[in-house]
């Protein structure tokens, strides 16, 4: 699934070439993804102008020139590509907005569990449907005092703590994996048991993280590509998420993997306390 550093990375590349040009055909091949897709016919987007994305989690929005904005999330396997016309459609393509300058803005999704619609933003310029969204972690909002003070009372296991949205947005299980094993946490433990000095270890080597996965364009687990359809490269510098059975890089030990939240999650049971 894309997490916050692959949809920053589709974000830069669309605020590349999206803004300032127009939309003048919508052409949909499927009812819906997540959800319906055939509302984007009757939505008055001929003529509309696109202006920057923007990107909330794993959420972008693409402003219209009208008020509203474009919002899509890419789900397990969402995929979008801008390219010229004449490339035969593939198969899980669903939606395409044609483009002024002789482009179109393609969205693919094999699993159909992305999102494609318009909304209204809210007072806080963003749909009210990502209202419930926690602190963004690049922000200075992300901070140790925030992190212990939110972890108080919670007994669930960190790992988890750390994915919840409305806590802290866009960390998914690879970015979470390499965080508590780059800040020697065990993601077994209970959030409440976390110290200030934890919590800002963890915050800190997120960021780290984070803002190195981006520079690499993402890591390409799964289904993500980039726009341009290439593949993130931060996954050539995974420590532990994928590697259970191998040893150790910092201390030798076989790498473990348990099931948390209905995901595995590889840990070294050696250096994470």
């Amino acid at each position: 699934m894309p997490e916050l550093p692959e949809a920053e990375s589709i974000r830069r590349a669309l605020d590349r070439v999206l803004p300032k040009r127009s939309i003048t055909k919508v052409e949909i091949f499927s009812p819906a993804m997540r959800e319906p897709l055939t509302p984007l016919l009757a939505a008055g987007l001929e003529g509309r102008v696109l202006g920057s994305v923007r990107r909330r989690g794993r959420y972008l929005a693409v402003a219209l020139d009208d008020s509203r904005a474009l919002l899509m999330h890419f789900g397990m396997s969402g995929i979008v590509r801008v390219e010229p016309p004449g490339t035969p459609k593939r198969k899980h393509e669903h939606a395409f907005l044609h483009l002024s300058g002789n482009l179109i803005f393609k969205f693919e999704c094999a699993r159909r569990f992305s999102i494609l619609k318009v909304c209204t933003p809210g007072p806080d310029g963003w749909p009210p449907e990502l209202a419930g969204l926690g602190v963004e972690p690049l922000t200075e909002g992300f901070n140790a005092e925030f992190l212990f003070q939110a972890s108080r009372g919670r007994k669930t296991c960190v790992k988890n703590f750390i994915m919840d949205n409305r806590i802290v947005t866009g960390i998914g299980n690879i970015y979470a994996t390499e965080t508590l094993f780059a800040a020697g946490v065990s993601p077994l433990r209970e959030a409440d048991s976390l110290t200030r000095s934890e919590c800002r270890n963890i915050v800190d080597r997120s960021k780290e993280i984070l803002l190195r996965a981006i520079e690499l364009g993402g890591s390409s687990i799964s289904d993500f590509l980039n726009v341009d359809g290439t593949e993130g490269k931060f996954a050539q510098e995974l420590s532990v998420y994928g590697k259970s059975g191998h040893p150790c890089p910092r201390c030798g030990t076989v790498l473990e993997t348990v099931r948390l939240g209905g995901r595995s999650s590889c840990y070294c049971s050696g250096c994470q306390k």
